[in-house]
């Protein structure tokens, strides 16, 4: 069986947790998707940029429509990423690094390909018949209400079989799950289960706001223009125009959410962070599941995953905002994922951003996620549409060009065409001017970003203030962004000015001492104050004992 980590119960709150999108990690086997053996190839170097988890997005047997969201069996591996005995050897080699490992539950829904669906769809009176979301058309054979899919039209698929409409959010292919059946619960906490017993540290839990619908099956209101944003999906998508009160974020999910915790607490060191997708309420959502310790550890929102770069004043409003609506609850924060076209380009930041962001992450209160690729510093993809894997990308080209440009394979040698990838024909072409980036090429050049992301985590993890102690209320003034974090034994006070041109900042009263000089902090100047460059930090410290 694997080996085992020191058991603390903890680890958690406020560790940096490592995402590999497993199709584009490393290929063992020459076929040109990425595997489990090639992830624990990859293992040592994961290890050594100082993060304390690694998340896998999906592995399980799927037809792939939506690359492993779509799963067929919960509970083995998909021949193209291995076997359930290369899963084992990846958990015992992560723990023998040091990593704990988080994998991807999609609980909401499943594949249509998944035995259960085969069943419930036969008939109306089969033993798994209310296993998922059906109902009648109306009387003129319309669907039930107004839903609509994430992906693009109606949230409803016609099955001539039963005569009746069955829900899916997101593909047509991949139904929802009714969670006010309780078969359907127990049947996924004992998929929870077998994966605990297999020796994973957690789950990251994909769209955790979506499991239950309103059972009454009420059509969605309309969103007022003036309200509407592309937080989680593209303006070019109508799913932007309704307030989505009845199709998700159901008050029902709370009691399944203490069901899942309380299995997870059989498991002392088992955690979890949640998804919570939502354009209007998801920092609130956020609060509302994480707060206390019967729900979930941890959750992420799209405050900082999604839109034009965030300035000072942007960032101290979301703050604002997780004070008000999640001041008991704990946030994951994430630049880029599998789903966002990555934060290097999204907000065209210089090599200089870059690193005044990743100094920033390292500094915010709540645990951190990082995407595979993002301590290269790498851009989106330009993936031409005949190359194109993604259903979303597909139906909304070209004003909307999907999530593959962030999903190219990872780069890891700069003279070989792939990156070192794998030896055949990637899945995804890998583009020219990610070689530059490889992390062979990096890990040559001593002021690469792949070293400041080392040392940003590093300054993290001496420093408890910043891993786990609370935060004061950020101040924004013009482009410079401070707030302090302390515990019982330090305080630092944080200060980031997120723009091109110089500004200035005093630092509090005390007895402060400069620190972080190697992640390019300043100290202060002959008259007291500090002289912040373009896009550079200031960060000191006071001892509390």
């Amino acid at each position: 069986m694997p080996g085992k980590l020191i058991q603390d119960p903890d680890w958690w709150r406020g560790a940096t947790i490592y995402q590999i999108y497993p199709r584009s990690y490393q290929d063992s086997n020459g076929d040109g998707i990425g595997d489990l053996l090639g992830i624990c190839q990859r293992l040592p170097y994961i290890a050594s940029l100082g993060v304390d988890a690694i998340w896998i997005s999906p592995f399980f047997k799927s037809p792939m429509k939506d690359f492993g969201y779509d799963v067929s069996d919960y509970c083995d591996v998909d021949p193209m990423f291995g076997s359930l005995a290369d899963f084992d050897a990846l958990v015992e080699g992560a723990h023998a690094n040091g990593l704990r490992v988080m994998i991807d539950l999609v609980l909401s829904h499943t594949s249509d390909e998944h035995a259960w669906f085969v069943e419930s769809r036969q008939n109306r009176d089969n033993p798994k018949a209310d296993w998922y979301v059906w109902a009648d058309p109306k009387d003129d054979g319309t669907p039930p209400n107004n839903w609509l899919s994430i992906f693009g039209g109606p949230a409803w698929q016609w099955d001539a079989r039963r005569e009746q409409y069955f829900l899916h959010n997101f593909l047509s292919t991949q139904p929802d799950l009714n969670f006010h059946n309780p078969e359907v619960q127990d049947a996924l906490l004992e998929v929870t289960r077998f994966w605990l017993d297999r020796g994973v540290d957690g789950f990251r839990l994909d769209t955790i706001n979506f499991y239950f619908h309103d059972a009454e099956l009420r059509s969605n209101p309309a969103l007022p223009k003036d309200q509407r944003n592309a937080t989680i999906a593209p303006s070019v998508n109508p799913y932007n125009h309704q307030e989505h009160l009845y199709s998700k974020n159901r008050p029902e999910n709370l009691k399944f959410l203490e069901r899942f915790r309380a299995l997870l607490d059989e498991y002392p060191a088992a955690a979890a962070v949640g998804e919570v997708g939502d354009a209007q309420r998801g920092l609130e959502i956020m609060g509302e599941y994480t707060s206390g310790d019967s729900l979930v550890h941890m959750c992420y929102a799209f405050e900082l995953l999604s839109g034009q770069r965030p300035t000072a004043s942007s960032i101290a409003a979301v703050f604002d905002r997780v004070h008000e609506a999640a001041a008991d609850g704990w946030a994951c924060w994430a630049y880029s994922n599998h789903d966002v076209m990555r934060h290097a380009s999204r907000w065209d930041l210089s090599p200089q951003a870059q690193r005044l962001f990743a100094t920033l992450m390292v500094c915010l209160r709540g645990s951190l996620c990082l995407y595979q690729g993002e301590e290269l510093g790498l851009p989106e993809a330009d993936v031409p549409f005949e190359a194109l894997q993604d259903p979303y990308g597909i139906e909304f080209w070209p004003e909307f060009k999907g999530r593959d440009g962030c999903r190219t394979p990872m780069v890891w040698e700069k003279s070989n065409h792939t990156g070192g990838f794998t030896s055949g024909t990637p899945w995804l072409p890998v583009p020219g001017e990610h070689l530059s980036r490889s992390a062979e090429a990096q890990e040559e050049d001593p002021t690469a970003l792949i070293h400041h992301y080392r040392r940003a985590l590093s300054f993290r993890r001496a420093h408890s203030a910043l891993v786990k102690g609370d935060q004061t209320p950020m101040q924004a003034t013009d482009d410079v962004l401070c707030f302090t974090r302390s515990d019982d034994r330090e305080t630092l006070f944080c200060v980031f000015n997120l723009s091109d041109t110089p500004s200035v900042a005093d630092l509090p009263s005390g007895k402060w001492h400069s620190v972080g000089t190697e992640l390019g902090s300043i100290a202060p100047g002959p008259d007291g104050r500090l002289h912040l460059g373009p896009w550079q930090a200031a960060i000191a410290i006071k001892t509390n004992v």
